[in-house]
């Protein structure tokens, strides 16, 4: 007799469906992070220190996903300065949709 496991459907931010505080926030920020570690990758720490203009010990926090240490504001500057352009939209709040979230242009 195999037993099936209770499984909920989350609604697409891990940190809410944990029950973090704050959860909005650690998903805007990890979302942004990833993609500055995807623009990062195949750099030295030494080059993208330099590029982003930080210590090589950022770097290494951004590539283990320790964005705990960089606001939104900062993780949004090291995406221009790769030469992204991050657009900020606002709307009205529908139903059970995040009240934040990040979606990639093509």
């Amino acid at each position: 007799m195999s037993k099936k496991a209770a499984v909920t459907e989350g609604d697409g931010n891990i940190f809410a469906d944990l029950g973090i505080d704050n959860a909005d926030q650690f998903y805007t920020r990890a979302c942004l992070g990833v993609q500055v570690m995807k623009l990062l990758k195949g750099r030295s720490q030494k080059d993208a220190a330099k590029l982003l203009g930080v210590k090589p010990l950022e770097i290494s926090a951004l590539m283990r996903a320790n964005f705990g240490r960089f606001s939104q504001e900062r993780l949004i500057g090291f995406l221009n300065k790769l030469d992204r352009t991050v657009t900020i939209q606002i709307s009205r709040h529908r139903g059970k949709e995040p009240y934040q979230q990040v979606t990639l242009a093509p």
